[in-house]
Order: C-alpha cells, then sequence, then structure tokens
C-alpha cells in the first residue's frame, strides 16, 4: 500500500478514537442524568446509539439489521460473533433498551470509557475475587428474566480479528448462565468485516456491516449436563449464517497490495492482525472482557478435577 493509502488509515484510525472518546464523555453524562430521573436502564442504550450514529456517518459505515424484531424477544442472552473494534457500530445499532454488558473490572479506571460503564450498570466481574463475581452474575440474570431485559455476551472470547466468515471455538459461559436462570439465547451474527478494516493491510474502508438476529432458542428443559451439546448446536448454526452472510460490503478508499488477497479469501482463522485495531490499549487492557464471565461460571459448573 502506498504512502496515501497509509495516511488514510491512520487518520481514519484517530478519528475513530477521537470519536469513541467523546461517545463515552456524552455516555457518562447520559448515564447521570438518567439515573437521576430513575432511567439508568437506558443509559447504555442511548449511548450505543451514539456510537453507531456518531461514528458510523463520521467514519461512512452503515449497518443493515436482518430481524431486527427479534431483539425485541426479551429476557434474552445475545450471543454473537467479536471481530474487530467495528463490532462498537454493530452493537451501537442494535443494541436494545435495557441490555447490558460484561466487562473486566480494572476497566471501570479507563477515563472516559470506564466512568461510563460505571455509571450505566455495566457487569464489572473480577477474577480475583470469584465469590463476588458468582453473586453479581447471580443477580444479573435474576434481574434479567424479572425485569425482561437482556445481557450481550461474545462466547469467542476475544476479538476473531477473521479473515474469512467463521468463528473461533466457543466458550461455554453464557450457556451456563442461560440454562441456570432459564433465559432464552438469540444468537446474532454479523458479516466479515475485514472487508472494510483490517489492521494487517492497513485497510479501513466505507462500508456496509449485515447483521442478522436468529430466532431466540429455548433453554427450559435444558439440563446442566446437556450446555456442551447445546453450545457446540448454536456454534454450528452461527458458523452457517455467517457464512451465509458473506462480507461486509465496502466501499474501497484504499488499494489492497497484491500480496493481500486473504482478506477476502481463504486466510487462517488463528491469523491476528500485527498491528491491532483502533480500540486497542497498548496494555491489552481492554482484551478478553468476556473471560471473566466465562471462566467464573465455567469454573462453578465443570466438575471438579480429580487430585
Amino acid at each position: 500500500m502506498g504512502v496515501w493509502g497509509r495516511i488514510v488509515y491512520q487518520f481514519r484510525c484517530v478519528l475513530g478514537v477521537t470519536l469513541l472518546s467523546t461517545c463515552a464523555l456524552y455516555g457518562v453524562l447520559a448515564s447521570i442524568v438518567l439515573t437521576l430521573v430513575g432511567k439508568r436502564h437506558l443509559a447504555q442504550y442511548t449511548t450505543a446509539r451514539s456510537f453507531y450514529y456518531v461514528m458510523g456517518t463520521f467514519l461512512g459505515i452503515d449497518v443493515e439489521v436482518i430481524n431486527p424484531e427479534n431483539l425485541d424477544k426479551l429476557p434474552a442472552i445475545f450471543v454473537a460473533n467479536h471481530q474487530s473494534a467495528l463490532d462498537i457500530l454493530m452493537l451501537g445499532r442494535t443494541f436494545p433498551p435495557g441490555c447490558t454488558v460484561t466487562a473486566k473490572s480494572s476497566l471501570k479506571w479507563v477515563p472516559f470509557l470506564g466512568w461510563f460503564m460505571s455509571l450505566s450498570g455495566t457487569l464489572f466481574l473480577d477474577r480475583g475475587n470469584r465469590e463476588k463475581s458468582v453473586k453479581t452474575l447471580s443477580k444479573a440474570i435474576e434481574n434479567i428474566r424479572s425485569k425482561k431485559r437482556a445481557i450481550w455476551i461474545f462466547p469467542e472470547g476475544t476479538r476473531s480479528h477473521s479473515t474469512k466468515p467463521c468463528l473461533l471455538p466457543f466458550k461455554k459461559g453464557a450457556f451456563h448462565l442461560a440454562q441456570q436462570g432459564k433465559v432464552p439465547i438469540v444468537p446474532i451474527v454479523v458479516s466479515n468485516t475485514s472487508t472494510i478494516m483490517n489492521s494487517k493491510f492497513k485497510v479501513f474502508n466505507r462500508g456496509v456491516i449485515t447483521v442478522k438476529v436468529l430466532d431466540p432458542i429455548s433453554t427450559s428443559d435444558l439440563k446442566k449436563e446437556d450446555v456442551s451439546a447445546f453450545t457446540e448446536r448454536v456454534k454450528e448454526l452461527m458458523e452457517r449464517e455467517i457464512k451465509s452472510l458473506g462480507y461486509s460490503k465496502a466501499i474501497v478508499d484504499t488499494n489492497l497490495p497484491p500480496d493481500a488477497k486473504p482478506v477476502t479469501d481463504d486466510a487462517s482463522v488463528s491469523e491476528r492482525s500485527e498491528t491491532g485495531d483502533f480500540t486497542e490499549d497498548r496494555d491489552n487492557s481492554s482484551k478478553d472482557t468476556v473471560e471473566e464471565v466465562v471462566e467464573v461460571i465455567e469454573e462453578q459448573n465443570e466438575p471438579a478435577a480429580a487430585t
């Protein structure tokens, strides 16, 4: 890629970080106001929408949703594939009122973003305090069920940066949570976004991301011993749908080098970006936030190792 292409890529990355910080600051203010008027449960929803409308407009990225009516079928545990920083736009477009996310406890100290997450009711989980985390999750699932709300989890546990429509292996935490609370699983699949953003090849295009919200899957009769098989069935369903969606539609602003064909072809799913995307911190403090909910629940449900 030429010098101009790299300049465009870096500019759009800096713009993305700036817009993200601005929206997070708005989220802090919105969370305070909504808490004062008794509407705290709407804080993450309103801020998510700001992420989508502000960042989507300035970055030239749209998100089209198939079956949006399934987002209103609450209570639910939403599970989605996790690719890159562009997931922020997908979340912003689909996040329903009353939904929340999980995050590692250290994120609450990150300026703006952490403050917003703390004020808006994010479920912070501390890997060093398992008992506290279990109580947090138990209370959350009861709240979700009784108030018909939702929680959003990425079962892959980390961003895949995949350059083809596929999934990493699933963690079982979200599915244990659904089984315990008898809350339906709602799978959400997203077209591969490497055509729009690929940090290895310094690509950051405008374009359209397609999201499909699948029908809710009941867990009312799901038994604890069947969670592993259930997890695999959901993964297989999502993988079929992701392959059907294919790649996001890119409006090409930058040209890929001749050796960059894997961006839309057959690169390995295990390949990770060399430089990371525009929201990754140097110390990776935001990476694997879902690992917290995964490890807590799996430790609670998996048989103890033989001694």
